[in-house]
């Protein structure tokens, strides 16, 4: 099975699902644009592949990570403590 996460205009993850594999073949190869065609045709939006075994991308997306465009990966946010 093949994970794509929903990207909102400020590259924040806010949805991830689960793709069929079948969905991504062309001629027996994976292609990622296929599945991010699927999901578009089916929510909108911009889409980007995960892995759940953080294969690629920098780990596998949640909900509240960010895209990060630029090095191609998805990051945790940053939680800030503040000692009372």
């Amino acid at each position: 099975m093949a994970h794509f996460a929903q990207i909102d205009q400020n590259n924040v993850v806010i949805r991830v699902i689960v793709v069929n594999n079948n969905v991504l073949l062309n001629n027996g190869v994976e292609n990622e644009e296929l599945g991010i065609q699927f999901c578009k045709n089916l929510f909108g939006g911009n889409w980007a592949q995960t892995s759940y075994n953080a294969n690629f991308r920098g780990k596998y997306a949640g909900i509240g990570d960010s895209y990060d465009p630029v090095e191609d990966k998805f990051v945790s946010p940053i939680t800030l403590l503040i000692a009372e």
